[in-house]
């Protein structure tokens, strides 16, 4: 079987390893020559992305790149905790979540990819003719059986699939992350534990790394996002955080600015596929709350199990589509009210700062088990016969 991947991010490098491991002959083109692309900061890997890395064989290279992280606190602007949860995880799983540099995750994804047999190139984007399919001279084209989409929100291979489909709009919200020192006095760091402020401002994200520095990324509301986002440093949202003292003596500590982003959301995308032809990761569904990556590598792992099955390579996508949809839609939901509490005014903010704690204890398992929950069995996609079931008829 013949695959072409446009993206060699999370979602692209992810499939490829996937399909590879099942006997397909994988390509991924990739538009940039470094694995961080155009964004440079961190993620989370929760339960369910973990269990997917396992399946792909990955899960021991991304934990040794990475560090655990047990625990979620929310805060209060004025340091009152409200909430101290597992992260990532039921209380009672042992998989810790995971937090790492993307380019460093891209790394051992290829990595993995290419030891399969994936061929990989990087600094070419992959073009599209006015039917939906890659270009010639660009590659296989017409020889692929299967084209990936994994070539994230601003997906130009989901245009190709359908060009109706929704264009990302901005969600009222940009992030600006880096890396700082230890400030002088801030005696609550506590290593393996992920940090949420809820500030007047924003919302701001921190956790003290094993090489004794603090991870942030500050997440800011805005009806438009700044001219040029690159210009917004550390001492402007110390400013903008300055009524929450642990941010504001943090990023007055920085050491580095590595990314600025303008969030985006993208309304539901009616075609995932075609008949040889898929979406997958922000390309269908973007996630958000911290979920990106670990959708997309579900998203790969579901994907290279349906093309073991029976049929063609359409009724493999359809399947796919039928798997995937429902989980997406309802990770949909939870990242709009992940946003939204994010953005609260004064009244909304002073209502969850007094019911939080009471609540969110009680409540944060049962909202969230069904996403961390997720198994895709004990059987990785190298393990069966691949390429004569999901072969074209």
């Amino acid at each position: 079987m013949r695959v072409v991947i446009a993206g060699g991010g999370v979602a692209g490098a992810a499939s490829a390893i996937a399909l590879a491991a099942g006997g397909a002959e994988v390509t991924v083109y990739e538009a940039h020559h470094d694995p961080a692309g155009p964004v440079g900061s961190f993620l989370s890997l929760a339960a369910n992305g973990l269990r997917g890395l396992a399946a792909l064989g990955c899960l021991p290279q991304v934990q040794a790149a990475g560090f655990a992280v047990a625990r979620q606190r929310m805060w209060a602007g004025n340091g009152k905790l409200l909430g101290d949860v597992a992260r990532g995880r039921r209380p009672g799983d042992p998989l810790h979540s995971v937090t790492l540099m993307r380019a460093d995750l891209v790394t051992v994804l290829r990595d993995a990819a290419a030891r399969a047999g994936t061929r990989i190139v990087t600094g070419q984007r992959l073009t599209w003719d006015s039917l939906g399919r890659p270009a010639a001279g660009t590659g296989p084209g017409e020889c692929a059986d299967l084209v990936v989409g994994a070539d994230g929100i601003w997906s130009a291979a989901r245009r190709a699939l359908d060009p109706a489909a929704p264009a990302p709009a901005y969600a009222g919200l940009y992030s600006v992350s880096g890396v700082s020192g230890v400030p002088a006095g801030l005696g609550r760091e506590r290593p393996g534990a992920w940090n949420m402020i809820f500030g007047r401002r924003g919302a701001f994200i921190y956790l003290p790394a094993p090489d004794g520095t603090i991870w942030w990324s500050a997440q800011v509301p805005a009806e438009t996002p700044p001219g040029d986002l690159a210009s917004v440093g550390p001492g402007e949202l110390a400013a903008l955080f300055r009524g929450e003292p642990w941010a504001a003596a943090i990023l007055r500590a920085a050491r580095s600015v590595h990314a600025a982003t303008a969030h985006h959301v993208l309304a539901p995308v009616r075609r995932w596929h075609g008949s040889d032809m898929v979406l997958i990761g922000d390309a269908a569904h973007p996630a958000g709350a911290g979920q990106g990556a670990s959708m997309a590598i579900e998203d790969a792992v579901e994907l290279a199990r349906q093309l073991r099955g029976p049929g063609t390579v359409a009724d493999a996508l359809a399947r796919f589509g039928l798997a995937r949809r429902g989980r997406a839609g309802k990770m949909a939901r939870a990242a709009a009210a992940n946003r939204d509490a994010k953005t609260a005014g004064p009244a909304a903010a002073a209502l969850r700062n007094l019911l939080m704690p009471l609540l969110f204890g009680r409540l944060y398992e049962r909202a969230t088990g069904w996403l961390y929950d997720y198994d895709p069995g004990a059987t990785p996609p190298g393990t069966e016969p691949a390429g004569r079931a999901a072969s074209r008829s």
